[in-house]
């Protein structure tokens, strides 16, 4: 991260320069590092630019103009997630810089970095990454700006974008630009062209101006980027932009159990760089310190989550050797306590699971792995995640073991899970089990992609046996979504009544916010559903928004008559909210 180091490693110029939106924390839970450590490990030459002000060009000549390209990301979150809340006001907080100070990251930070780099370095190769270039990386709709803007690759006037998790694709960019070869054709990839390309497996979809202009061509071109997002059977996609047109190849394909175990493995010193003076200096670091990630993708594909379109829908996993041999190296860092925060991905209960047309066919066109019910054909790894917990259980400076990641309620209801459920329950839950079953009303549910309602009903019965079974005092923090497309003020009032009745306050309501190329924010923008036509109403003015969250929220509940479904205080020492009726 500065010339010292460079003249330290005897470097004169770098191979590649990555510039990211977070404050630069080693650690495998942020892309940067991950990438970073990826291009190391195959002999190239990184450097590192964290929060550069991007007032200044000098910000970002401060380690020389790389061999081969610049890599810009703006984080771990699209940069207006990090910058505003749900209601579109400033944050007073940044967990992904140091001492949580905010303003460190502009607005739209990826087109604002690579303009700085095109600034600093001329005609140098700019390569996107990150999840804010990933989800934006065809036409789209923007919630801050409420309309549909173009490719981010074109705002940046980038070479090419990655979606998705990029090691692969990193690689073979930087071993192109190393040989002087073209970067098209790349899986995972997005390049720009005069030009279509013409062959059997380009599918056109419509352009961006159709896109902005008519809301059922918004609804198609999303129908086929959702359709093409799997590496077995996605097309090249082909997308006009006034002259020009964007190109997206099929997604890369998932990694091997033995390439993510290579990943892992490699050198992170887990810690924020020395520079920033203070081992605990960014706080979202605190909460990643001593956790371990065990499998990438989620094969849920709920309405509102980017996770399908961003690691996709098929299960990656490493293996137990590799998770419990970083859970040793945690056990050893200075600071470590005996607690381990979390083993998880997406979701934790998905750790080792698979389907045999995963590695043949990609995850199935016509239906969903897990809603309506879970398809027979999906396979649950608790067998490997129970060898796992307990292998972490047995090292000798391990006392706990959590899984804060959330778990999908829907596999923990089911038959085949009661042992994994049970030894979960007495061993791996501090006090407060995380689920989501975001609402009450099975339309909503179903528009949501979720499973319906009584399947969280039969999970809390069997939770609330194992509660008195193992004795343990524990307590569901269930998740709730408020204003997501489709609900009315009826809906909400639904929902906070089953709530009253069952002496439940949730203070975990999230307002809904549109994500770039998510089914919920194709929703939000046309007020149809993309695949039936549905018309669904929106509450889209803050003022109805509101409404939605205060009444789900609303007014104190009656006593709890000894239910274990939800804790109506998680924190009794805090005076509770005084929220309006």
């Amino acid at each position: 991260m500065s010339k010292e180091e460079m003249k330290e490693r005897g470097w004169d110029v770098l191979d590649v320069l990555l510039v990211t939106g977070d404050a630069y924390v080693d650690h495998p839970s942020y892309g940067t590092a991950v990438i970073g450590r990826v291009l190391e490990a195959e002999g190239y030459q990184v450097g590192v630019i964290a929060q550069p002000d991007w007032r200044s060009v000098q910000a970002f000549t401060r380690l020389g103009a790389p061999r081969l390209f610049v890599g810009i990301t703006a984080g771990n979150l699209d940069s207006m997630v990090s910058n505003y809340t749900s209601h579109k006001k400033p944050r007073l907080r940044d967990a992904y810089s140091p001492h949580g100070t905010p303003g460190l990251r502009p607005d739209r930070a990826t087109i604002v970095y690579a303009n700085r780099v095109r600034e600093a370095f001329g005609r140098i190769p700019v390569v996107l990454g990150g999840i804010e270039a990933s989800l934006r990386r065809l036409g789209h709709y923007d919630w801050w700006d409420n309309k549909v803007r173009r490719s981010l690759l074109l705002d940046a006037k980038a070479d090419i974008l990655v979606y998705g998790m990029g090691e692969a694709q990193v690689l073979e960019i930087a071993a192109r630009l190393g040989r002087g070869d073209d970067l098209a054709g790349i899986p995972g990839t997005v390049i720009a062209a005069r030009t279509a390309p013409l062959a059997d497996d380009v599918r056109e979809i419509p352009s961006c101006e159709a896109v902005r202009d008519d809301k059922d061509a918004f609804n198609e071109a999303f129908t086929l980027i959702l359709r093409n997002q799997d590496p077995y059977r996605g097309k090249v996609l082909v997308q006009r932009h006034n002259d020009r047109f964007v190109i997206q190849f099929p997604p890369a394909a998932p990694l091997t159990g033995d390439q993510l175990d290579a990943i892992y493995r490699l050198p992170y010193s887990r810690m924020p760089h020395p520079s920033y003076g203070d081992e605990r200096a960014v706080p979202g670091f605190e909460t990643t310190r001593f956790s371990l990630i065990s499998h990438r993708g989620c094969c849920g594909a709920c309405s509102f989550c980017s996770l399908s379109m961003h690691q996709g829908r098929i299960i990656q996993s490493r293996s137990v050797e590799s998770v419990l041999r970083e859970a040793r190296l945690v056990s050893e860092m200075k600071g470590f306590r005996g607690t381990i925060t979390d083993v998880g991905g997406p979701t934790a209960n998905l750790y080792q699971a698979r389907c045999p047309s995963w590695t043949k066919t990609g995850a199935c066109a016509e239906r969903d792995c897990l809603t309506p019910e879970k398809c027979e054909r999906l396979k649950t790894g608790y067998g490997e995640a129970l060898r796992l917990y307990r292998a972490i259980m047995g090292l000798p400076k391990v006392k706990h073991m959590f899984l804060e990641s959330g778990l999908r309620y829907d596999l923990l209801a089911r038959d085949d899970a009661a042992a994994y459920f049970e030894h979960v329950c007495r061993h791996h839950v501090g006090g407060q089990m995380k689920v989501a079953p975001e609402h009450s009303a099975d339309r909503m549910l179903r528009i949501m992609n979720k499973p319906g309602f009584p399947v969280y009903e039969r999970f809390v019965e069997r939770f609330n046996k194992l509660r008195e079974k193992t004795g343990k005092d524990e307590y569901l923090v269930n998740y709730f979504i408020s204003a997501h497309p489709g609900a009315t003020l009826k809906d909400e009032a639904a929902l906070a009544s089953y709530l009253r009745q069952h002496g439940m306050r949730p203070e975990q309501v999230q307002d809904y916010t549109p994500l770039p190329l998510t089914l919920s924010a194709c929703m939000y923008y046309t007020e149809k559903h993309p695949f039936t036509g549905e018309k669904l109403h929106v509450a889209k003015s803050f003022t109805e928004r509101k409404a939605h969250r205060a009444c789900i929220q609303g007014g104190p509940p009656p006593k709890r008559e000894g239910r274990a479904a939800e804790t109506p205080n998680p924190r009794p020492h805090r005076k509770p909210l005084k929220l309006p009726r």
